[in-house]
């Protein structure tokens, strides 16, 4: 049965099963799972991917995330996270998910280490247990959100993003991967971060 990429669903109009890489504690593929099963208390283990992408001014872009989506609808989170498709490096993945999401490919990508977390979203019950892995870039092209995916969009400052951070909801794993690109960011975007 065809799957139609643009809508999730097969060719039937189910919504199609989305897969994901269940790794071990040192990142190593170990299987798969369904993607919601996977966020499901006690959650599993998986592959996972986050990008902050910067401006020629060294701003970061956010999105706030479309208010249909079934995890952290509504919140302010980085550029663009996901999960790479079984056997999909986590590079391309994140090249494609951004290009998705946001209608813009970047122009410079870079790997910013990975951070392994286990994080529960009281607002929906679910759990993100993940190995993530982090890029840093530039986005230089303009940004043509998808509506499904992102609700809106801002390039922020340092003092723009605490400010942001003190009174809107953010995606629980925005801080922890954050954080944890910080080295990778302040060699894109320098050391006001």
């Amino acid at each position: 049965m065809e799957t139609d990429v643009a809508t999730g669903a097969d060719s039937a109009g189910a919504p199609a099963e989305i897969l994901l890489e269940l790794v071990d504690d040192e990142g190593v593929t170990i299987g798969t799972a369904e993607k919601l099963w996977a966020h499901q208390q006690p959650g599993r283990l998986h592959r996972a991917f986050s990008v902050f992408l910067f401006d020629r001014q060294g701003r970061l872009l956010l999105q706030r995330r479309a208010l249909g989506k079934y995890h952290s609808p509504g919140v302010w989170s980085n550029t663009c996270c996901g999960h790479p498709y079984p056997d999909e490096p986590p590079f391309v993945a994140a090249a494609r998910r951004t290009a998705e999401e946001l209608g813009v490919a970047p122009a410079l990508l870079c790997e910013a280490g990975t951070v392994r977390y286990d994080l529960p979203d009281e607002a929906s019950g679910l759990i993100e247990r993940e190995w993530n892995h982090l890029f840093v870039g530039l986005a230089t092209e303009p940004v043509r959100p998808n509506p499904d995916e992102v609700d809106d969009y801002a390039f922020v400052t340092a003092a723009e993003l605490r400010e942001l951070e003190a009174e809107r909801p953010f995606s629980v794993w925005f801080r922890t991967v954050f954080d944890a690109a910080l080295p990778g960011i302040r060699e894109i975007a320098g050391n006001d971060w």
